[in-house]
């Protein structure tokens, strides 16, 4: 008979694996193997970012570090990268250091009308000053999330999620932003991080959200000692 493991049983033996893929990368092995193993685990934590499930970005964030000397190596970039962001967003959305990446909270209602995935135009200002700091910092991969309250059906929530998404990271995309380093997932009204029994509390799970993660690029060279540069 077939087990089915729970969901955040799954969870954790995904960032225990993540964890053993950047622990492997530190130990004396080829260049081959290493290599291997850099882009397993970039592509891994993206990975668990957007599997479907009841954790929310910021709990997968925390899970997922490397620590020691890369850790710190990332850490430090991810400061300045934060730092620059807050300078551009200001009010219009919460950025947050979280584990060594960085999330980037916008409530929907800044960035698109009721019922709406068409950017307002008053805010691409705002996504222009944030995209040209993306640029810069460059050694980076991003996650671009939509969610909605619980109230409508499921089906319009999940596609309004998908259609929000896919509008910021085009907006990215358009800006300069290399595609490469983009992906976006709409999650609907799965993963709120708030009750919906209050207008407070769907007005925060109305929401985008932008994680910034380390690129196998970044870990390669952190891992190194290398400190990365940031594009002037």
């Amino acid at each position: 008979m077939k087990t089915i493991l729970p969901r955040t049983s799954l969870k954790s033996l995904l960032l225990a694996a993540l964890s053993l893929l950047f622990i492997f990368q530190s130990q004396s092995c080829n260049n081959t193997a290493r290599g291997a193993a850099i882009g397993a685990a970039a592509g891994g934590l993206i990975g668990i970012l957007i599997a479907d499930g009841d954790d929310n970005a910021k709990g997968v964030l925390i899970g997922a570090t490397i620590g020691g000397m890369a850790g710190s190596i990332i850490g430090s970039y991810m400061d300045k990268h934060a730092k620059q962001l807050k300078k551009d967003l200001g009010k219009d959305a919460k950025v947050e250091r979280v584990g060594e990446s960085i999330l980037v909270t916008f409530d929907s209602g800044v960035l698109f009308d009721v019922d709406s995935y068409a950017l307002k135009s008053k805010t691409r200002a705002t996504l222009d000053d944030m995209t040209e700091t993306i640029k810069k910092y460059d050694d980076t991969e991003l996650v671009v999330m939509g969610h909605t309250d619980n109230t409508g059906s499921h089906d319009h929530n999940q596609n309004l999620s998908e259609d929000r998404a896919r509008s910021v990271s085009s907006y990215l995309r358009q800006k300069g932003v290399v595609s490469s380093r983009l992906t976006n997932k709409g999650f609907g009204e799965t993963k709120p991080v708030s009750n919906n029994t209050s207008a407070s509390g769907r007005q925060l799970n109305r929401r985008v959200e932008i994680a910034i993660v380390a690129s196998r690029e970044l870990q390669d060279q952190a891992r190194k000692g290398k400190e990365p540069q940031v594009n002037r």
